[in-house]
């Protein structure tokens, strides 16, 4: 045999171990009872789902021979969670950066991924993405991490600085255009924009096909009224309108909540970031504090708690005004809600305090206690969510055909939201973690976390590239 010939051989026999180690799973749920989030609201009881090449082969079918058998008595089970607002951590360039410059900071992107599946978040929205996440999300596809899908958001913003600015209508339409040639699922308005510009993006993504989410810019302010322009798709924090608010009253929740049902703008009103920044203008305790707090990288923990503008900038009188914003936030959740605008669930995972994952769960039960059931919070973050990103057919409820993106709970999150956190086990692409192995990634994930917590020191780090 010829080298060459050899060499085609080994190529081949490592192509078919490849397509070997990558066949799927066959598996089968028993005796389950199912919260399907279908349009319908079905439950399920007693049922078996049977999952085979990551989609929902049946349901309450004949169960394959080869299936692996997971017992789901006395379980329920909901569709994979989705957070639609998140910003993972990416590598990170301290100072100004130069060419062939390799990062100062990186992360290891399971690190990043594992609180979230671990929560059964199998679905985030990045709303601030680069280039270093389109490679988390490639890592994620491939299968060389087990992560969520993640759906990629460009930032448009306007004045100087770094990043995609745009200060006329046409440089916004350029950098929409731009955004959709790379590869990006929607646009992000945010702050700084002037009234045309920001006028132009929403019309540009449009014309491309892509959704927009964001923030309300400055210039409205006192106008708030024409900030609502034709498909503005989602305001991003319940804050966009109570930093628009004269007082915090019930009348203007009302109104805003009018202004966006007219115009078919949704709302994630990321209700738990406020909670937490709230918290930390009483006391930096409340991050010393935190349980999931270890499941954040040394470095990220070491900012929080050393160069907290939160902290910083405390005070009684701002204690005073956050806490009464978000008592006025669970009044816009209450009064959105009366009005029919959509409310889906998003967390702003990456402000100090906001841990991904674990915040989802914080953001379904202030959610209940601001005034929705926990069938419109579990609606938050599945079925509404997969709806305004547009792939409710692949995913966002359980039924036949649909990705196999589920989370199984001991007990019914419906009697209770908190038992979201009671997690068996979940599926996320196409990968079955039971709750021993996610106990052992987020052990792992903790202990090398602490291990390593004298290695990084944000004020040493960032003096240092100054």
């Amino acid at each position: 045999m010829t080298n060459k010939n050899l060499l085609i051989v080994l190529v081949g026999l490592l192509a078919m171990r490849k397509a070997l180690a990558q066949t799927p799973t066959m598996y089968a749920i028993k005796n389950v009872d199912i919260i399907t989030m279908a349009a319908t609201n079905t439950i399920v009881a007693n049922a078996t789902v049977v999952i085979a090449n990551n989609h929902i082969q049946s349901i309450n079918g004949t169960i394959p021979k080869n299936a692996t058998i997971i017992d789901g008595k006395g379980k329920w089970l909901i569709p994979g969670l989705i957070d639609a607002h998140v910003h993972l951590p990416t590598d990170a360039y301290f100072g100004q950066k130069r060419p062939l410059q390799i990062p100062d900071l990186v992360f290891n992107t399971q690190d990043v991924m594992t609180p979230l599946i671990a929560n059964g978040v199998t679905t985030v929205v990045d709303l601030d993405s680069k280039m270093e996440t389109f490679g988390q999300k490639k890592a994620i596809e491939r299968g060389d991490i087990i992560g969520p899908r993640i759906a990629l958001a460009a930032l448009i913003n306007g004045g100087n600085g770094q990043g995609r600015l745009a200060n006329t209508p046409e440089e916004g339409r350029i950098l929409v255009r731009n955004a959709k040639a790379e590869g990006y699922d929607c646009i992000k308005v945010y702050s700084k924009l002037n009234i045309e510009t920001y006028k132009a993006i929403i019309d540009e993504s449009y014309k491309q096909g892509l959704q927009t989410i964001g923030h309300i810019p400055n210039a409205f302010q006192g106008k708030l009224e024409q900030a609502f322009v034709p498909h503005f798709g989602m305001v991003a924090h319940a804050e966009e309108f109570s930093k628009n608010a004269d007082g915090f009253s019930w009348h203007e929740a009302t109104k805003f909540a009018k202004l966006s049902k007219d115009n078919g703008t949704w709302l994630s009103p990321t209700l738990t970031a406020m909670v937490w920044i709230a918290k930390q203008t009483h006391s930096i305790d409340s991050i010393k504090n935190l349980p999931s707090l270890k499941y954040v990288h040394p470095l990220l923990q070491s900012k929080w708690l050393t160069a907290n503008n939160y902290v910083k900038n405390a005070s009684a009188e701002n204690a005073t005004y956050f806490d009464s914003m978000v008592m006025f936030h669970f009044q816009l959740v209450k009064a959105f809600k009366e009005a029919g605008v959509p409310i889906v669930a998003g967390t702003d995972a990456g402000v100090s305090g906001v841990v991904a994952g674990f915040s989802l769960h914080d953001e379904l039960a202030l959610l209940v206690q601001a005034g929705l059931t926990p069938h419109e919070a579990l609606n938050a973050a599945t079925l509404l969510a997969a709806q305004w990103l547009g792939v409710d057919k692949q995913i966002g409820s359980i039924e036949t055909g649909k990705l196999a993106d589920l989370v199984l709970l001991d007990q019914n999150p419906l009697i209770n939201i908190q038992n979201t956190r009671k997690i068996a086990g979940v599926f996320v692409n196409g990968k079955w973690l039971n709750k021993t192995k996610i106990n052992t990634m987020l052990t792992d994930l903790a202990n090398r976390n602490t291990a390593d917590k004298d290695k990084f020191n944000w004020k040493t780090i960032i003096n240092r590239k100054k």
